[in-house]
């Protein structure tokens, strides 16, 4: 319904902007960005003025636990990718809550792992371990579920809460990620990109791992501000 398509948009943990400038063109918002990094900032912003899109779009340094924007200013609250980054989900869900418009749209897109089953306390111990891996290897806090961030929402009364798992169709990305880095060209590139990221290459395969065991699952859920 165009007249329901969103006017304003935060897109929270921005990268380069690549969500941001679609968005943007999509539904010819404004189009605001955060991320804790100011190469990415900086990049993100040359990136929509390349575009034509320096009016629409815009991007700063910002922590995504305390944003620097009112309560209820965006129509659309997006975040691709950046809860499993967020050491206090509670707290991160809270600020999605927080700059989100009466009416608005609130879209979570992240890593979980499993949800627990009914008589389960925690995640076996050969789970916990993989997740521990990948958290050192990636620089992640803690892992939560898709029932969690589902309880995280409900407990601040947003509505119409649905969720999804998309992990069938995102793992295919790990095994590509694998065969680009192992190229002659993807292995000079990581060589230059020094330890870290070798570091997080060796690591790929265990997210290949972890979506074939259902440890980890790609997640979306929605859901909107009452009015």
């Amino acid at each position: 319904d165009p007249a329901k398509q969103p006017k304003t948009i935060v897109d929270v943990g921005c990268g380069i902007g690549g969500s941001s400038r679609y968005l943007a063109r999509k539904f010819g918002a404004e189009c605001q960005g955060i991320t804790l990094s100011p190469v990415q900032a900086g990049r993100a912003n040359v990136l929509a003025k390349d575009e034509g899109l320096a009016d629409k779009v815009s991007f700063q340094v910002a922590d995504a636990l305390k944003q620097p924007f009112p309560d209820g200013q965006f129509d659309l609250v997006w975040s691709m990718e950046s809860g499993e980054h967020m050491p206090d989900k509670a707290k991160f869900v809270n600020e999605l809550a927080r700059v989100a418009a009466p009416g608005g749209t609130i879209i979570i897109v992240t890593w979980c792992h499993r949800d627990l089953g009914p008589s389960e306390e925690d995640l076996d111990p050969w789970e916990k371990k993989l997740l521990n891996r990948i958290c050192n290897a990636y620089y992640l806090p803690e892992w939560c579920s898709t029932s969690d961030y589902v309880k995280l929402l409900q407990s601040l009364s947003l509505q119409d809460i649905k969720a999804a798992d998309w992990s069938e169709h995102v793992a295919p990305f790990w095994p590509a990620v694998i065969r680009s880095a192992f190229t002659w060209k993807g292995f000079i590139s990581l060589l230059r990109s020094g330890l870290k990221a070798i570091k997080g290459a060796l690591v790929m395969p265990l997210m290949i791992q972890g979506y074939q065991k259902g440890v980890i699952k790609f997640a979306i859920i929605t859901c909107w501000k009452p009015e």
